[in-house]
């Protein structure tokens, strides 16, 4: 079969000459990006008004490049580096939305997709390819778009879940056989281990772990060896959770949703990781309408979800996608695990951000947001804010209360100026 499919095969020129002016095209995101077809576009200057929609992208991202909005506009779910500063500059686009929700703009075709431009493992004997490390929202693009345009690459791994594409989906192809773009972990700093330490201590045995990528999810993974009977619920995870998987800390028996089964949406690591979850039974990636799904998530006991923010005020507001009015990274699924956390039985939802910000000199524990910010989690929806000085329980706190939790936990350095904030918007109210 090798021979009669490969043997359709184009250059990466040949596929991406099928992506005409105006057209949408969605990006598979994170270890998949396309980057071939990617640059192959880049390369084309008659192209005119063609819109890319993404969520996260590894490796270089080309269309990012002054000058080339016009012709390649950036339309971004999730961003990063490359990103921010475009957005800023009017030269790329933003959209606010659940991560659970994403699918459902393709599929309903509120945000109807010309072409989902994909990268794919090699077909198997039945003809059928995988969506590999990252399912999130590429399933619904690749079942929604008009066109399906793929770099098949001998070296993406075969994964399980709701991950098939059959080849005869696939318009037209560039065959490769490249490494995948990697995420390697960096050592924990001082600040990252004792609010790992903290984190770590509210997980009880038996727990559904949510946790993404960074180093204070890298943290608490890491401080989880001990525990017995995990399970694991999320929309992402990385090779911290490998190490704890082999560790033996995981087994999924005592999941609802699953049972037995470690169940994402995309991954985001090294090679190592991207071998592990290579025809593995006991891995299944799903689309982020189902990881996500509040309803699924808060049948799974004990879930804890972890996350991170930018700012959170002595109300209890948090905001993890902008910086002020600058955009940093996007809502993602924070809100979907919280609400799901929340709701399960001794689930725990967790905010955890370092105290300080900007090498020490800004407290991210502020008396009001930020002009601009986004409130990612609501203070109805907040439970457990976690910094290196201490861990705060807000649910079901006042006000006053709340603003009280959160001092005792922002860095001393700030404490005297956040209590004057205080008992100023208490005054005025």
């Amino acid at each position: 079969m090798q021979q009669s499919w490969s043997a359709r095969a184009e250059s990466a020129a040949a596929v991406a000459a099928r992506v005409q002016s105006g057209m949408r095209v969605f990006v598979h995101g994170a270890a998949m990006t396309p980057t071939p077809l990617l640059d192959a576009l880049v390369a084309r200057p008659e192209l005119r008004g063609v819109r890319l929609y993404h969520l996260h992208l590894e490796g270089p991202v080309p269309f990012a490049r002054p000058g080339l909005s016009d012709r390649l506009r950036s339309v971004s779910f999730f961003t990063g580096a490359a990103l921010r500063q475009p957005i800023a500059d009017d030269d790329a686009d933003f959209i606010p939305v659940f991560l659970s929700d994403i699918p459902g703009l393709f599929t309903t075709r509120a945000v109807p997709l010309d072409v989902a431009l994909v990268q794919l493992s090699l077909p198997d004997a039945h003809g059928l390819c995988t969506l590999g490390t990252s399912v999130d929202a590429a399933k619904a693009a690749v079942e929604s778009a008009g066109l399906v345009l793929a770099e098949i690459n001998a070296q993406v791994p075969r994964t399980l879940g709701n991950t098939v594409v059959p080849l005869e989906r696939v318009a037209a192809f560039v065959l490769t056989d490249r490494p995948l773009h990697q995420h390697p972990t960096a050592p924990e700093t001082e600040v990252e281990a004792r609010i790992g330490d903290l984190v770590a201590s509210l997980v009880e045995d038996g727990s559904t772990l949510q946790m993404g990528i960074g180093g204070i999810p890298g943290a608490v993974l890491a401080r989880l060896h001990g525990k017995r009977d995990l399970g694991v619920h999320t929309e992402m995870f990385s090779d911290r959770l490998l190490d704890l998987i082999e560790a033996g800390a995981v087994t999924n028996r005592l999941k609802v949703v699953h049972p037995g089964r470690t169940v994402t949406s995309f991954i985001a690591g090294t090679r190592r990781l991207f071998d592990y979850v290579h025809d593995n039974p006991l891995v299944e990636f799903h689309p982020a309408d189902r990881t996500n799904d509040t309803s699924l998530i808060r049948r799974n006991p004990r879930v804890v979800a972890v996350n991170s923010a930018l700012q959170v005020d002595l109300t209890g507001q948090v905001c993890a996608d902008s910086l002020g009015h600058r955009i940093y990274s996007g809502i993602g699924g924070q809100m979907d695990f919280i609400r799901g956390a929340a709701l399960s039985p001794g689930g725990k939802p967790i905010i955890a951000l370092p105290a300080m910000a900007a090498g020490g000199t800004i407290s991210r524990i502020v008396p009001e947001l930020s002009p601009g910010a986004g409130v990612v989690t609501t203070r109805g929806h907040v439970h457990w804010i976690v910094t290196e000085f201490g861990a705060a329980f807000l649910h079901g706190k006042t006000l006053r209360e709340r603003a009280e939790a959160l001092i005792a936990i922002a860095h001393p350095d700030a404490r005297a100026e956040l209590r004057r904030d205080a008992a100023r918007i208490r005054g005025r109210r």
